[in-house]
Parts: structure tokens; sequence; C-alpha cells
């Protein structure tokens, strides 16, 4: 029986879950929120306590310790003594083309990490700092790092490679590497639960503030739509998903942008957000119904991109068995995914409506019983995957 924090370090943010493996059972979990700014929060829930504190957290640092400090409580902590976690679990976005499994982190991953912030500018940093801080804060655990990009490392070179120079891939490893992967390998296998073994043919469809779909083949991921960065492919919260290349020669040399404002436009000012003004997707259907043109125009793009991609994943596997929807949005937004699936009868596509409406935290069909291709709600967990990559590694 091991003891395994699994921690997720965003730029202002720390979700994290301590879960004893095998038996993925959660003792403690919660979030740390809005770190460097002002109503700072820690988030922090255990058969002890479920408490929602505004503290001042500085940096990751300070939040990691409060989480520490938590899980410590003599009256109401969840461990006795830090030694009784086994290992800490990093999600890292990024891993590039050498890392296609789960490892513990040495001076040499830590490394490759590091020379991978250009590619994943969001996010490795982050991961960077939490493994960092993990290491001062929990310093007898293993420290191990899951990578985004691993699931992926199974796409055929037909689907990964670019057509350019071939000296951009051999010697600067220009390719796409795909990302989510914790996520869509969570949801795939579960969605063995629901089909017969003949049935191997999954699309899921990862919808949060960050957006990605995947081809998958017989437990494999063989196409999907994030590539050589996370910034491409679907429309998301505030990355503007696939655009054409010569946008960006235009926007330097005649509308007089930098590259790094190039950068900052696609990554963070784009997407739900460039559209409308807002990047919470309820918000933005709130103001769909009120009549917001602006709103509803976002909503359709949004559904059109994610139906194109099915579309051409459905071609790329000859045929699709089940559609996954996860995370926030896919979990929880009822009015996108009918968008989605509406008019795809071709593709044997039914929805059923009291069923797609319903809302639930549980693994579920949202598709008729006549329908061809089945239809699942699966909420992932990102965190349970992780623990259960890790608890592999030191088992």
């Amino acid at each position: 029986m091991k003891k395994i924090l699994v921690i997720n370090s965003g730029s202002s943010s720390i979700k994290f879950q301590l879960i004893r493996m095998p038996g993925e059972i959660v003792i403690a979990s919660g979030l740390v929120e809005r770190i460097g700014l002002e109503n700072s929060t820690i988030h922090y829930k255990s058969k002890k306590m479920n408490v929602s504190d505004k503290v001042d957290i500085q940096n990751h640092e300070d939040g990691l310790n409060k989480v520490a400090a938590f899980l410590l409580d003599k009256e109401k902590g969840a461990i006795a003594d830090m030694s009784e976690i086994d290992a800490v679990g990093h999600r890292v976005v990024h891993g590039g083309k050498d890392f296609a499994d789960t490892v513990v982190i040495d001076g040499k991953v830590k490394k490759a990490i590091k020379d991978l912030f250009p590619l994943a500018p969001l996010h490795n940093p982050h991961n960077f700092t939490g493994i960092e801080v993990a290491e001062e804060v929990f310093p007898n655990a293993k420290q191990i790092a899951v990578f985004d990009t691993a699931f992926h490392q199974t796409l055929p070179e037909k689907a990964f490679r670019y057509a350019i120079p071939n000296k951009l891939y051999n010697e600067d490893h220009i390719r796409a590497y795909g990302f989510h992967g914790t996520s869509h390998k969570y949801v795939a296998e579960k969605a063995k639960d629901f089909i017969s073994k003949k049935k191997s043919k999954v699309i899921t469809v990862h919808l949060g503030n960050g957006c990605s779909i995947t081809a998958i083949k017989n437990g494999k991921s063989v196409d999907h739509s994030l590539g050589f960065a996370p910034v491409n492919g679907l429309i998301m919260g505030t990355r503007s998903g696939d655009i054409d290349q010569s946008i960006i020669f235009y926007m330097v040399k005649t509308l007089g942008y930098s590259l790094e404002e190039v950068s900052e436009v696609l990554h963070k000012k784009s997407g739900m957000l460039g559209l409308t003004g807002y990047s919470d997707l309820r918000e933005i259907e709130e103001k769909a119904a009120e009549g917001n043109r602006e709103c509803q125009l976002a909503l359709e793009m949004n559904a059109y991109r994610i139906k194109k991609y099915i579309g051409a994943y459905a071609a790329a596997l000859n045929g699709v068995d089940v559609i996954v929807f996860t995370a926030g949005i896919g979990e929880n937004s009822s009015i996108l995914r009918r968008m989605v699936c509406e008019d795809m009868s071709y593709l044997g596509i039914e929805l059923e409506d009291y069923k797609n409406n319903v809302r639930s935290s549980e693994n579920r069909i949202i598709s008729k019983e006549t329908s061809k291709v089945l239809v699942l709600v699966i909420p992932t967990n990102e965190e349970l995957e992780i623990a259960k990559e890790s608890f592999k590694l030191i088992s």
C-alpha cells in the first residue's frame, strides 16, 4: 500500500489529491488558487475537514507548504508524518519525443522539462516550479513525472510529421506531439466498460479551457488535434485553435505586431475570449440565450470545429464506434454536446435529449438505443491516472 500525492501546478493554482494505492482511495484533495494575487484561497477536503480559507499565498512554495500544513494538522490532518507520502506524482504537459513513459525525476529529466519551456510556455514552467518546490517540501518522497504527451507517442509518422523540410524534423524535432494524453487515456479505458471487445474505434473529446480530440484504435492514440505546442486544433478558452499560418506573417509584416505580441494574442487573447469577451463557457451560454449574437456565433464555431474533427477522425479510423465527451465543458455543457452531435446522422450519431440534459457526475450513455455510434460522457480524473502511473513505477 502506497500513499501518493498528485500535484497539478498551473500558473496561479495547484490542484492536489492524496490517494492511497492500489485501492484508489482519495484521502484528501483540494485546490490552491489565485497564487500571488489578491483573495488567494486554499480549498481542502478530507474525511475530517472540509474548508476554504482565504489566505495570503505569495508563490507556489508558500502554497505547497500550506497544503502540507493541512495534511499534517494534528486534529484533522490526513497523515501523521511527511514520511507517509511515498511519491509525489506531477503532471507535466510537454515531454517532447524522449518521454513515452512515466519516469522518476532526476537532474536529467528536470533539464529536459526546462528545455521544453518554449514549446509549452503556459504550462511547463509552472510544472517545473511544482517539482522544485515539492522536492523541498516533501524531501523523502520519490518525485515522478507523468507527461501529457506520452500517450500520443503511438501516433504513426504519417500523422505526427509536418510537410516541412526534413532537417526541421531530423535536427530540430519539429513534429506533432499531442497533449491531454493523461485525460484521453483515462476516459478511453473507462469507455471499455460500455463496449464490446470488437468495438475498438473511439474518439475522445476533451473540452475544458484547453481542448483537444483524439482518434484511438485498439487503445492506442493514432491521431490528435494538438500538435507541436498546445495551441492549435479546437477552439479553446483563450487559445485560437487552427488558423491559417499566413495570418501570423500578415500580423508581423503588415500590422506591426512583434512575434511576442502574436504569441500573446494566439495563446491568451483568442478563442472564446477573443470572440465574445468571455472565457467561461457558462457565461457565454447565458449571454447566447439572452440573444447575444457574438456568443451565439462563438458556440456555433466551437461546435462546428469539433464536428469537422470528428468527421476527419472517423475517416482516419475507417469508422467510429464510440464518442466520449470529457473535461469541464465536455462533462457539463449539454448545449455544446447537442450542437456537436446534431446533423450527424450520416455517421450514425443520434443523441437522446433527455439523457443529454441530465446533470450527473457518473459515467453515462447519452445516445439513443438506435444510435449506431455510442455517445458517452465520462468525467476525467487526471489525478487518479497520475496516481496509477506513479504507483506502477514505484511498486
